[in-house]
């Protein structure tokens, strides 16, 4: 029996433990700024699977650690998850998770405690075989990411000094091999107008009627928006709005919409807003504001750590010797090449790799279209091949295969 063929027999003979974690791991809520108790039970797991110098740090990311090496490697899975939403889309309680047809269900099985039960497994395997020789390699559990992607990476990156070599995204990607996603920002434009009587709206200036031009000149520009070869387009959607008046009878003196804008290669802060500016000013509007957003919200650790919700693109480029590394041990643990692509989504890369420039991949199990969706369902035939995969590569990479 090879490394390989033992890697993955241990991962399958602890599969029920990995299951009973996972499921665990739905049953306990954590929402975003609220993951106190999940945290606490990845912290005990942690402890549990064999890592060192386990804690928790300021803004409430989980931290574990194998190995004292030169080269840095991290694992990440965020604990925090999307609302429940329309209960009566659901066929049973979303934290009651129950075992159906080879699956887990409940909220966040997907999105992600599947990816994180899987990183857990695996640092147990990493430790029980002496996988690791020369490597540090870190485990985060980290928080906030459905509210704020990266936010937890960039305190980590700055506050707590660990800034790896090369770092796996957890998440999933239906055990795909995902090299890069776009970007994203968060806009808002505000309109001004000028309230009056609404029985005399023409003594007013309506801004609900300004702001709804503006989402037309909004909508078009999605299709004139640039395109990557691999990545794909950008887009632009309007998801929220809001306008503001004295009272339901008079002219509503204010209004504002909320933009998801996603960005492709080749595009920036810059030039995006650059281009929505333009796209409303030929409507000769004199009190438009324009603004990329800023996430202010409190951890449950009570810390406060704003910053612009501006994600940047990355891209891993196809010859990089991580990812060969990645597509190299896939192939020897499964005897199939894995697919290399582009993520839909966007995660805590744009902060590893976005701003910071560090190798990423993302790769997890769960099919990610099943993400914040009703009856939520996890393969956990696909945890467990998450699991022995993680082990693999750390002993690819420490050079035990």
């Amino acid at each position: 029996m090879n490394i390989y063929q033992t890697i993955y027999s241990r991962a399958k003979a602890a599969e029920r433990d990995t299951v009973g974690l996972m499921m665990e791991l739905v049953r306990t809520r954590s929402f975003s700024a609220k993951e106190k108790d999940c945290v606490e039970l990845v912290r005990r797991e942690m402890i549990r699977a064999g890592l060192e110098d386990v804690r928790i740090d300021g803004l409430g990311n989980v931290i574990g650690r194998i190995g004292r090496g030169d080269v840095k490697m991290a694992f990440d899975g965020h604990v925090d998850t999307v609302h429940e939403g329309d209960r009566s889309q659901w066929g049973f309680d979303p934290f009651s998770p129950k075992i159906d047809r080879g699956k887990v269900w409940g909220r966040g099985s997907v999105d992600q405690k599947g990816g994180l039960a899987a990183m857990i497994a695996a640092a147990g395997i990493i430790r029980d075989l002496g996988l690791n020789d020369n490597l540090t390699i870190y485990f985060t559990g980290t928080v906030m990411e459905e509210e704020c992607d990266g936010l937890c990476w960039q305190y980590l990156i700055r506050e707590e000094n660990i800034l790896p070599d090369f770092a796996i995204l957890t998440e999933p990607t239906n055990m795909h091999v995902y090299r890069g996603h776009r970007g994203r920002m968060d806009i808002s434009i505000e309109v001004k107008g000028r309230s009056a009587h609404s029985s005399s709206p023409e003594l007013g200036d309506n801004a609900i009627y300004k702001i709804g031009r503006i989402i037309l000149e909004i909508e078009k520009m999605d299709a004139l928006l640039p395109a990557h070869g691999m990545m794909g387009k950008g887009s632009v959607a309007v998801t929220e709005i809001a306008s503001f008046s004295p009272s339901t009878c008079a002219i509503p003196d204010g209004a504002r919409i909320r933009i998801d804008r996603r960005l492709t290669m080749g595009e920036s802060r810059e030039s995006a807003l650059d281009l929505m500016k333009s796209a409303v000013e030929h409507l000769g509007y004199d009190d438009v504001k324009v603004t990329v957003l800023t996430f202010g919200e409190t951890a449950y650790t009570g810390k406060v750590y704003p910053t612009e919700k501006y994600y940047p693109t990355w891209m891993l480029d196809e010859n990089s010797p991580f990812l060969k590394n990645v597509t190299d041990t896939y192939h020897r643990l499964f005897g199939i090449s894995p697919q290399v692509g582009f993520w839909t989504y966007s995660s805590n890369a744009v902060a590893l790799a976005g701003m910071h420039g560090v190798p990423c991949v993302i790769c997890g199990p769960g099919d990610e279209r099943y993400a914040h969706a009703p009856n939520e369902a996890c393969d956990i035939d696909q945890v467990t091949r998450a699991a022995a995969f993680y082990a693999a590569l750390v002993a690819k990479m420490s050079g035990k295969s």
